[in-house]
């Protein structure tokens, strides 16, 4: 599923109740922002039922480059881990 996938399906759902298709892309993009400013600010975003977002650094580190083989440093970073709930996982 994808973000098309994702509006086309709210919108059949409440397609009696007068929401636009435009309105629902709106909520979408908004939703998502809110849980990204979430992650940002607090380190974490739960959603019970759903799943869990956090922060995950990553250290700095070496690696190899694949054309050369030469050895390059890598960056420390920041990236965003997800942990499904125990109701996800055993609905899959």
């Amino acid at each position: 599923m994808n973000k098309t996938d994702l509006i086309d399906v709210i919108a059949k759902a409440h397609a009696g109740s007068g929401l636009t298709r435009k309105a629902v892309v709106a909520i979408v993009d908004d939703t998502f922002a809110a849980i990204a400013k979430g992650v940002k600010k607090a380190g974490r975003f739960s959603f019970p039922g759903f799943g869990t977002f956090t922060v995950k650094a990553r250290a700095a580190r070496k690696g190899r480059n694949p054309q050369t083989g030469q050895p390059i440093k890598i960056k420390a970073s920041k990236s965003v881990k997800f942990k499904a709930a125990p109701g996800l996982k055993k609905s899959l």
